[in-house]
């Protein structure tokens, strides 16, 4: 498969640092901040510098390996204690995520095995869970690419290419392996409010990787299927539950409402790390809740009127009767609301 459609890596290991491209400030300014203790880390999760259920994922591992080299160097004999505490506020920066739990509990679990210096067994891991994030993403983009028969348009929310995992991206692979097979004409992009994932990061990804995009508000989405514009919607997911329901950026819901609504096939691209099998249904799924200020205001500056109240959840759940295909690196389950999606990770 061609990867002349991925130039973009906002993850990177360099000097003994985590280096993170500082996605608020795009698509302006392309900005790397350099990250050398865990918690600053925990802070640039939290901060959204990184973002994506993945990329949080692959941040924290790295951040791991900052807490056990800051605790070794301050006590080689409690340094496991002192790092959980550093673990805590890394597991407390988002809660929606469930990747962000998984690549924390694999780092522990390797910690918890190795004798005397642990930084270089768990840099060797946390290279090793951003090296299968890119191989996996790979993997979903094929069998993504594969569902779509005809050659068509497709919509997309909030951002799931390589700026919110190690590299490829999870929708947006999907996107670019059917791209150049030819099965994808063009690719519509809800702005995705109050962060604007959609207008300030994918069309960013695509404009660089010469994918031809347009931008649309996300109320316009509807409107569109109905014009007839559109084959697939293709998302990504922050959380899956073990029957199947999707947790996944706000505004995902209503555009699988309208989706099935207009006979438009809905497909959700997440790894197999996205799934939580503790977690039996949308509903006991924490939704995280974004300050007011995010939707009263843009760019800093205010736009609503004051005393105006907002809600402002950072996701929704789509439940899996709305899904045609949940695909996973390790397969692809088709109409999930028969059958959950535990098989995919039963092996695991």
């Amino acid at each position: 498969m061609s990867h002349s459609h991925d130039t973009i890596r906002a993850v990177e290991w360099r000097d003994s640092a985590l280096r993170l491209l500082d996605q608020r400030l795009l698509p302006q300014r392309q900005e790397f901040l350099k990250l050398e203790t865990a918690e600053a880390v925990a802070a640039a999760i939290r901060d959204m510098v990184v973002r994506g259920a993945p990329a949080i994922g692959v941040a924290a591992a790295y951040g791991v390996v900052l807490a056990a080299r800051s605790a070794w160097r301050r006590g080689p004999a409690d340094w496991r204690q002192e790092m959980e505490q550093e673990l805590g506020k890394l597991g407390a920066a988002r809660p929606t995520a469930v990747n962000l739990r998984w690549a924390l509990e694999r780092m522990r679990k390797v910690a918890h095995r190795v004798e005397g210096d642990p930084g270089e067994v768990l840099l060797h891991e946390a290279k090793r869970i951003h090296a299968e994030d890119i191989d996996a993403n790979r993997r979903m983009g094929e069998l993504g690419a594969a569902l779509i028969e005809e050659p068509c348009s497709v919509l997309t929310h909030c951002n799931t290419g390589s700026l919110a995992t190690g590299g490829f991206g999870t929708a947006l692979g999907v996107i670019r392996a059917a791209y150049a097979a030819g099965r994808i004409g063009r690719v519509y992009a809800g702005e995705t409010r109050p962060w604007l994932q959609g207008a300030r990061l994918t069309a960013w990804e695509l404009v660089q990787d010469r994918i031809p995009v347009t931008l649309l508000a996300d109320g316009a989405a509807a409107w569109l299927m109905g014009k007839g514009k559109i084959g697939w919607v293709i998302v990504g997911a922050d959380r899956i539950a073990a029957n199947g329901d999707v947790a996944n950026k706000i505004g995902t819901y209503s555009t699988a409402v309208s989706a099935r609504h207009h006979g438009v096939k809905f497909m959700v691209v997440a790894p197999t790390s996205t799934i939580d099998p503790s977690t039996p249904d949308g509903a006991s799924i924490p939704i995280e809740h974004r300050p007011e200020r995010e939707v009263l205001e843009l760019g800093g500056e205010p736009v609503a009127a004051r005393g105006a109240a907002a809600w402002n959840p950072s996701f929704d759940v789509t439940p899996a009767a709305l899904i045609d295909a949940i695909v996973t690196e390790k397969g692809v389950v088709l109409n999930p609301a028969m059958r959950g999606v535990e098989e995919l990770i039963a092996e695991g």
